[in-house]
């Protein structure tokens, strides 16, 4: 009995590692420049009067590397629901009856763009990971979406809630997961985040507010995972070789996410968390790479890191001693859309993806996340030779 069992699990398995298949990627029409939002903000919320607030978001603005970003809720829409501006007022059923229809719609158009990718039939997918910040429902997110993608009705849903900026990260690490042990599994994951559950008004008990405000942004971010490749059909860009997950010990009131009945709220309390990621990162990576046996220079790895805020970024960056256009990827996704949550890192491996098909780049790497916890995600990758061959 001992064997059959052993030859049915072995039959269970992939013979080889799980690897990224294809990615695909999705924003709301509407943008507002960083220099503008300021503004763009202080008007909409009425609140122009608070010349300091605005000074000050107008700094930080400033100092976050960031360009553009990209929102669902416009200012029609935050007219029609002014109890949105004021945290003392209920409004979290609004917020998540707009996200109810918003995030399934905004998933399924960057996913649809990675199943066109992946060149299979949508019902080849046999797993389905949703993970974001913007729903708290069920029926949620991942049965909307399977219904508007047509993915068959005995497709595995996992769903993800408030993992913070660390939920595209803790998406893939599971569908390394369900691929290599379910042989001939495709899984999609799903990351997408819409701020309008925390869109608020300044004020001056609260300037935690304006972090979140100078920061954050909308998107949708889509990934293929799978073993043991269809050829000439998939095309294997990343095998995803080892994960890792690291909580920092006394770190779990620096950064925060709770729902509240004025919409999602929460913590981030940057002068302690920047120090904290430069002050752990090599630690995590020896982690993670001492038991695979390579002995890598930090400057030989590829690099797909969330660009949470620019500060944490220098801070790796210096901590690693890296070499000029290391992080490259994340100051780019950082620069073009800000901080969306859970859905950036995704944005951050396809911009890594699309600079290694243009140019030379290394076979080993690393994709990163951080949430709250604080909550590190490491993953090690390994770019394949396909990645060569657009």
């Amino acid at each position: 009995m001992a064997s059959i069992l052993r030859d049915i699990r072995s039959s269970q398995r992939a013979d080889g590692p799980a690897a990224v298949l294809s990615i695909g990627t999705a924003n709301p029409p509407d943008c507002v420049s960083q220099d503008e939002y300021p503004d763009y903000y202080f008007r909409i919320t009425k609140s122009e009067h608070l010349t300091d607030l605005k000074q000050k978001l107008k700094t930080m603005c400033q100092n976050t590397g960031t360009k553009k970003r990209f929102f669902h809720h416009t200012e029609q829409l935050l007219g029609a629901h002014p109890h949105f501006l004021d945290r003392g007022k209920p409004s979290l059923n609004d917020r998540l009856k707009i996200a109810a229809v918003a995030a399934p719609e905004l998933a399924a158009t960057a996913a649809a763009k990675a199943i066109a990718k992946w060149g299979r039939s949508v019902t080849d997918i046999t797993h389905l990971i949703v993970s974001s910040n913007s729903g708290a429902h069920a029926p949620g997110i991942d049965l909307r979406l399977a219904s508007i993608l047509g993915l068959r009705s005995s497709v595995c849903r996992t769903m993800l809630h408030l993992n913070g900026c660390s939920s595209g990260s803790a998406a893939l690490r599971l569908a390394k997961d369900m691929a290599e042990n379910n042989r001939g599994a495709r899984v999609l994951v799903a990351c997408v985040e819409l701020t309008v559950v925390a869109f608020r008004g300044p004020e001056e008990a609260y300037p935690h507010t304006l972090v979140g405000q100078a920061s954050f942004g909308d998107g949708a971010g889509a990934v293929i995972v799978g073993a043991d490749a269809v050829r000439p059909i998939e095309r294997p860009l990343f095998e995803m070789v080892s994960v890792s997950q690291t909580v920092i010990p006394d770190t779990d009131h620096v950064l925060t996410v709770q729902l509240t009945e004025g919409g999602i709220d929460g913590h981030l309390l940057s002068r302690e968390l920047i120090p904290i990621a430069g002050q752990n990162i090599e630690q995590c990576l020896s982690d993670a790479f001492g038991p695979l046996g390579l002995g890598v220079d930090w400057n030989d790895l590829f690099w797909a890191v969330h660009p949470g805020i620019r500060a944490i970024l220098d801070q790796i960056d210096k901590a690693l001693r890296l070499e000029p256009g290391k992080l490259a990827a994340s100051f780019t996704v950082l620069r073009e859309y800000g901080n969306m949550l859970g859905a950036t890192v995704i944005f951050v491996l396809d911009e890594q993806r699309r600079r290694m098909e243009e140019e030379e780049g290394g076979e080993w790497g690393v994709l990163m996340g951080f949430g709250p916890g604080f909550t590190v995600e490491t993953m090690v990758l390994r770019a394949t030779s396909d990645l060569k061959k657009k």
